[in-house]
């Protein structure tokens, strides 16, 4: 890669999804309706709480959007990067999914950090749902899987923070296993992707660790995330 394609690959992809992921949508959508929903509910911008506050048809929207700003960008910079690199045959080179992860990390990062919003914002678990879908074909199935797997645990449990938690251990688990079963994948070319996974995983569940202590002390509320920081957008 040339100075100019660097510059685009380790910079501008960056950067921009820090800046998309940092969109407020949760927010957006409270003003729209004339309601500013860190005042209300839990306070969180989520769609747990537009939900709860704006009604539950808004509180999908928010989802979807929330959503939307990992897997665009994370699409993009995909489509971009295996025209700028070149692979083996089997995967893009370490430096390439790098910078492809750079574009997904930052984009969770925003939504976790906004600058919008002072550098707070959610806990990234659907806008990390929106990269992991993105990152075609690595982490596709292996996403869905762990979106199953939140709501089976939802729906037994009713507790978004397990749920939330369960799915990100489960991904990078399965994403081992995944890569274990297709033979034309091997681990040595996808090593970058498996410290991803790891990260994501981790950072979620940093994020959950005020819902890990009333889940101890049996203070977690049920069928909605508990408390300020809990719900898992």
């Amino acid at each position: 890669m040339d100075a100019k394609w660097i510059f685009w690959a380790y910079v501008v992809g960056p950067v921009g999804g820090y800046l998309l992921g940092s969109i407020p949508f949760g927010l957006l959508l409270g003003w729209s309706k004339g309601i500013d929903i860190r005042k209300g509910g839990s306070g969180n911008i989520g769609s747990t709480n537009v939900g709860r506050l704006l009604g539950r048809k808004w509180g999908y929207l928010c989802f979807f959007l929330d959503v939307a700003k990992g897997f665009i960008p994370v699409l993009v910079g995909g489509w971009f990067l295996k025209r700028s690199f070149d692979g083996d045959g089997q995967a893009m080179p370490p430096a390439g999914q790098w910078a492809w992860l750079a574009i997904g990390g930052t984009c969770i990062i925003g939504h976790m950090f906004s600058l919008y919003l002072r550098f707070r914002g959610g806990k990234g678990v659907a806008t990390s749902l929106g990269v992991v879908l993105g990152i075609w074909p690595y982490f596709t199935m292996t996403g869905v899987v762990a979106f199953l797997i939140w709501v089976g645990v939802w729906g037994l449990t009713r507790y978004v923070s397990v749920a939330s938690m369960t799915a990100a251990i489960a991904f990078p688990v399965f994403f081992v296993l995944l890569v274990w079963q297709i033979q034309e994948w091997r681990m040595v070319n996808l090593w970058p992707l498996l410290v991803f996974a790891i990260l994501i995983a981790t950072m979620v569940i940093v994020r959950h660790r005020s819902n890990i202590v009333r889940l101890l002390s049996g203070t977690e509320n049920r069928g909605k995330a508990a408390g300020k920081e809990t719900t898992p957008k």
